[in-house]
């Protein structure tokens, strides 16, 4: 998954209401499709119930595996009854955009979670973004540098380059040089195109650092990856979690809150893999970005999305639930507002799937944060960030420079 900003931070880098138990709630005539924060949409009730009733959610993009989703969608679907469709588990953020632009209405995404480097291209032909300015309950707790003042776009998680590989192979990778060992022959992957996928894109940063260059000059990495290709040791194929278990691809680069989910999918089919910190390249990417479709085919399911996603509370996950939330809900017997108070909240979870969650300081100043999980050898020391502008610096170079490799 894996995605100059032209909204204004680049200079700077339900229709079923349950009035008988909630004192907010939408009018008859509330625009679901506009209502720009919960007190607009009537509340939470109020959401809550009118995401029951569209009953589905559109996403894109979306591994069970990447930074705990799998506990996300489990939740969310068992809490409030609502079928989630994911189109491609295996896209890029190029894809998710472009999803919204070309795909018929009713099969365009909700929401989104793209790359920070690709927000340049969330505008449509006319120069209009393609998000709804949206502010979660949140809002105020997220870094004004992470999100779209108006609210159409707002950071989620971030993580580190890490490499993975098989923990019964005879060479234990420790950096990117590491990677050019013979004994990794045709079994190196990566995500995919760094020039459509985030985790690529930060992995080619990381490998120029690793070889001399730096988040300025991307070309050591471009170079990098040509000698890793001329020794034969680069896939073809990118690396999936697939192709980690099935043994095809040997080491790999991943995000760091990849890690505990992979590695998990791996100990049931009897593998076990191993993470490392590269020892010549700490690299940091900046934080996911959620947006709103501005058309999205479930307004409110899509509101109710970025709420649960952004929320800081602990509680409940999918099996701790009994199963009987959302025919209470619908039989108004149980608030929206309290099942969602009692839900553990996004940012958490992400945190269980090993990411930073943007969220992550205020939360642990209110000791909100449950605990981190440990899967990474080493340490990671002090990591660098690349900016907004030397990303899209870096994609520029790219776009001729990596098919040519």
């Amino acid at each position: 998954m894996r995605k100059q900003f032209v909204f204004g931070v680049v200079a700077a880098i339900a229709v079923a209401i349950l009035p008988t138990v909630s004192a907010q709630t939408a009018s008859a005539d509330t625009n679901w499709a506009t209502c720009g924060d919960i007190t607009a949409c009537g509340g939470m009730d109020a959401l809550v119930a009118e995401a029951q009733k569209e009953g589905a959610l559109n996403l894109t993009t979306i591994l069970r595996n990447w930074a705990d989703y799998g506990d996300a969608l489990d939740s969310f679907k068992a809490a409030f009854g609502i079928n989630i469709a994911d189109d491609n588990p295996n896209g890029s953020s190029a894809y998710e955009i472009n999803l919204i632009k070309t795909a018929p209405a009713a099969t365009q995404p909700d929401v989104v979670d793209i790359g920070a480097s690709h927000i340049v291209d969330t505008a449509d032909s006319t120069g209009v973004s393609i998000f709804a300015p949206y502010k979660v309950q949140t809002w105020n707790d997220i870094p004004a540098t992470w999100k779209d003042s108006t609210g159409l776009w707002f950071g989620n998680y971030s993580g580190q380059i890490v490499i993975g590989y098989n923990a019964k192979d005879k060479v234990a990778p420790k950096s990117f040089k590491d990677l050019l060992n013979p004994a990794f022959k045709h079994s190196v992957g990566i995500a995919g195109d760094p020039t459509g996928a985030q985790e690529s894109l930060m992995t080619v940063l990381a490998a120029s650092v690793a070889n001399g260059g730096s988040l300025d000059n991307v070309t050591p990495g471009v170079n990098y990856f040509h000698k890793l290709k001329l020794a034969g040791n680069l896939s073809s194929a990118p690396a999936t979690a697939a192709s980690v278990v099935s043994g095809q691809t040997k080491a790999w680069t991943d995000w760091s809150f990849n890690a505990p989910g992979v590695a998990a999918q791996a100990a049931k089919a009897g593998t076990t893999l191993k993470y490392v910190f590269p020892s010549d390249a700490a690299v940091t990417g900046t934080p996911y970005i959620f947006g709103i479709n501005k058309n999205a085919p479930h307004p409110a399911s899509a509101r109710l999305w970025v709420e649960f996603m952004m929320s800081e509370k602990k509680g409940l996950l999918a099996k701790d639930l009994d199963g009987q939330d959302p025919y209470n809900l619908q039989q108004g017997t149980e608030k929206g507002s309290t099942l969602f108070n009692s839900l553990m909240g996004g940012q958490n979870i992400f945190r269980l799937g090993g990411a930073a969650p943007i969220l992550g300081s205020v939360m642990a100043s209110h000791k909100l944060l449950v605990p981190a999980p440990n899967v990474i050898l080493g340490t990671s020391g002090a990591t660098a960030v690349p900016t907004i502008a030397q990303q899209l610096a870096a994609v520029a170079v790219l776009k001729t420079a990596w098919p040519k490799i």
